[in-house]
């Protein structure tokens, strides 16, 4: 009932807010599920009010470093911008990236970074804010730019070694972590070749040709801003920071550091406009500084649509991105402590007849997952868990597990609006996640080649066991409340 009531009404508002639907509808559609779940709940006796409380302090606890990241991602948005290094990527970037093959290029350059880095996230705060300037300076529609760059983003999060959703699956089935890596280019590569193709098809078929437009845009930017070789350090450094194996936490705060030193530098007339006040010297600089890192910026370049790729919003501008994640952990924490997430779970393991629809199932869980907890860390968790006996009933290596919760949980969680990747990536990149969604081939394509590629797979003889049904009652709400402590 509270799972039904949430899908209705989110459909309810955005059929009524359109874009606008984060700003609080969806907030409150969360809300109102938890109160109807821990209705249920109570008048049943399943749950006491301390359950939830130490349920939702759990899920809080996992999400506080997401929030951490998710302010200083605001800041460096402002910093780069306003310092000039984002105006300067996109000004170099339009004069090397061919409009035809722009969304193949941008895919694969997030691609290789996200690979490096480990770090959608940071792949996307960096280089993905960029190519979307590039993007719609050349003419390409918003959706269009971010699917490719979300594509290539998960595509690295999913694979390298240095991600900590590739780790994650890994040991919690039991599997190598190289043999997961491994095994996963069976279906990640066809799946990335496909994406690449339909993006070559829309870039060679339909690119835009606005040469003009370019141009103009060009202009406007080195009008406003002092654009130069010298303000790539910034990223050159950040990216030997990213190299050095650094905490997310520590390269998005020196990043942030490095642009607003730049910003003072180089941009010095910007930072005392944005200040506004008649102070002089310093405490006007500063005053610009602090503004560009916390509040909103709006620069006019002359050219109404640059406009608003040049303002920048700080941490202020991510605290409705912060507020749909706790609500959502809301939702997440009332599934779990009324044990509504179990009893979904032993009913999706009930539908388990074979190999296929094994995996199938499996795929199946870790997008639901994503839908209900809004989190990928924990899909990855309860899904490779929950499945492990069963796969090993079945006779069925470790890695098929690994490999299906990465091709189902980790890439489909920046489809879901209210998951905390899907909030993320659609308040850095500026884009509703209804609207980059249908363009994010990877991510839906990967649970349907993880399902299509196991119909090659043999099951080996099944061992005396349990059935399907007793292995998922063994898995007890106790487990399901100790798991969702587990922290990003």
């Amino acid at each position: 009932m509270p799972l039904v009531l949430l899908v209705a009404l989110i459909s309810i508002v955005v059929s009524i807010f359109g874009d606008e639907t984060l700003a609080g509808a969806s907030q409150i559609s969360l809300i109102v599920a938890t109160s109807v779940c821990l209705s249920i709940g109570l008048l049943r006796k399943d749950v006491t009010w301390g359950d939830f409380e130490k349920a939702l302090s759990d899920k809080m606890g996992s999400i506080s470093g997401a929030v951490i990241i998710l302010l200083l991602i605001g800041a460096l948005g402002g910093s780069w911008m306003v310092g000039g290094i984002v105006p300067t990527l996109i000004c170099y970037g339009m004069q090397i990236m061919s409009p035809p093959w722009f969304l193949v290029s941008a895919c694969v350059i997030c691609a290789l970074v996200s690979v490096i880095t480990g770090s959608s996230w940071t792949t996307i705060a960096t280089i993905g804010v960029a190519l979307m300037g590039i993007g719609q300076a050349i003419g390409y529609d918003e959706a269009w730019t971010a699917g490719a760059i979300i594509s290539g983003a998960y595509f690295g999060d999913k694979i390298s070694p240095l991600s900590d959703t590739t780790v994650l699956a890994s040991s919690t089935a039991g599997t190598p972590l190289f043999t997961h890596i491994r095994y996963m280019l069976y279906t990640t590569i066809p799946t990335f070749l496909i994406s690449l193709t339909i993006f070559a098809i829309k870039g060679l078929g339909n690119a835009p040709a606005q040469t003009d437009h370019a141009l103009k845009v060009a202009n406007a930017l080195q009008d406003t801003f002092f654009i130069s070789p010298w303000l790539l350090i910034v990223p050159v450094l950040t990216g030997v920071l990213i190299a050095m194996r650094l905490p997310s936490m520590i390269v998005l705060f020196l990043a942030t550091l490095m642009g607003t030193v730049t910003a003072a530098i180089t941009q010095g007339a910007l930072l005392d406009e944005i200040a506004g006040t008649d102070l002089e010297g310093f405490s006007q600089r500063l005053r610009g500084a602090l503004i560009v890192v916390y509040g909103s910026t709006n620069l006019d370049t002359g050219v109404s649509e640059l406009n608003d790729l040049v303002a920048t919003r700080g941490m202020a501008g991510m605290l409705g991105t912060i507020w749909l994640i706790i609500c959502a952990m809301l939702f997440g924490a009332a599934m779990t402590a009324t044990g509504m997430l179990e009893t979904i779970m032993k009913a999706l393991i009930r539908l388990v007849r074979g190999v296929v629809s094994l995996v199938a199932t499996t795929a199946f869980t870790g997008v639901f997952l994503n839908v209900v907890a809004a989190d990928q860390y924990l899909s990855i968790i309860l899904s490779a868990t929950m499945y492990g006996p069963t796969y090993k009933r079945y006779g069925l290596e470790p890695r098929l597990l690994s490999r299906t919760c990465e091709d189902s949980a980790t890439v489909t969680s920046v489809l879901i609006p209210w998951n905390t990747c899907g909030m993320t990536q659609s308040s850095v990149l500026g884009v509703s996640t209804l609207l980059y969604a249908p363009f994010c081939f990877f991510c839906y394509l990967s649970p349907i080649m993880t399902v299509i590629a196991s119909t090659f797979i043999k099951k080996k003889a099944s061992p005396p066991g349990l059935s399907p049904v007793e292995e998922g009652s063994c898995f007890c709400s106790y487990e399901v409340k100790k798991l969702s402590s587990y922290g990003s």
